[in-house]
């Protein structure tokens, strides 16, 4: 029996029905989908992707990444992005897991692990890429244990560690290396976007964004392109979309309500950028979303 194949049956006895699940791992959830999805916004943490059966997409800025089953993806900073599965069958639904990352732990192995070689420019926001033997059998351990749950309190921090050191001593070493730092470029890109995800409702200048981060205008629109896909205003678009469209479908705001309350001074544009961005007019996207759910 393969990993991959070993993982799936875990997963499979822990998943009862579709959807993402939280587990006795603290940072562990389980995700599982009998069908093809439609997109949907979602804004992804510091945390490890692993896609154990099916496929799907995300849609970062202009780029796409193609997950399929035994790959995964590194995410080092909040992103707005489009998540969509499109392999799966209620007899080979979709699976995978996330995994958080502990900023202590992420911290501890920083200063135990040796650095990578140096890489030319700032590590991108988010990748996929093929998981290695040794990653695999991490993760597999890790899952494991929701088959031991008097171990869990033990063993479950050392699975996870093992993990952890995987990426760090793997391709990902240096986007590892990036979330737990506190300096350079790429930290400061960080405060820049946290900032955003602050204030996306005000409107701002590069300057005064490049001020909060403390770096030069252009260099911080350099980097922060390279990061995150996006420039600084098209990822404030991406919070107030997805702000918006969270809005609409939980506490069932109309178009112009949504709008004003994610910081859009006219619901004509809102309407325009949300279908660039979703496919849809927002109020046949959410006909679309609430037909999806009741069906």
């Amino acid at each position: 029996m393969t990993s991959l194949t070993e993982m799936a049956d875990v997963l499979t006895r822990h998943l009862p029905g579709d959807g993402f699940h939280s587990t006795p791992l603290e940072r562990l959830t389980l995700v599982r989908s009998s069908t093809v999805t439609l997109p949907m916004p979602n804004v992804y943490r510091p945390q490890l992707c692993l896609v154990v059966r099916g496929r799907k997409d995300v849609t970062l800025g202009g780029r796409v990444f193609r997950y399929a089953a035994g790959r995964h993806g590194v995410v080092t900073h909040d992103l707005p992005a489009m998540g969509r599965v499109t392999q799966a069958t209620p007899e080979q639904p979709y699976l995978c897991l996330y995994l958080d990352f502990d900023p202590v732990l992420l911290g501890s192995l920083a200063l135990r692990v040796p650095p990578p070689p140096e890489v030319p420019g700032p590590p991108e926001g988010k990748t996929v890429s093929d998981t290695s033997p040794a990653l695999l059998d991490a993760v597999l351990r890790l899952v494991r244990l929701l088959d031991e749950p008097a171990a869990l309190p033990v063993l479950g921090p050392l699975a996870e560690q093992e993990v952890v050191y995987r990426l760090f001593t793997g391709r990902d070493g240096a986007r590892m290396r990036q979330i737990s730092s506190g300096h350079g470029r790429v930290a400061r890109v960080g405060r820049a976007m946290a900032w955003i995800g602050k204030n996306y409702r005000d409107r701002f200048s590069i300057e005064e964004l490049a001020a909060q981060a403390g770096m030069s205008p252009s260099s911080l629109y350099e980097h922060f392109r390279a990061v995150t896909a996006m420039t600084p205003l098209q990822f404030q678009k991406q919070l107030r979309l997805q702000e918006a469209r969270s809005l609409m479908l939980a506490q069932g705001l109309d178009v112009t309500t949504a709008a004003l309350r994610v910081g859009y001074e006219s619901p004509s544009q809102f309407s325009r950028e949300y279908r660039r961005c979703c496919g849809e007019p927002p109020a046949r996207d959410m006909a679309r979303l609430r037909a999806s759910e009741s069906g």
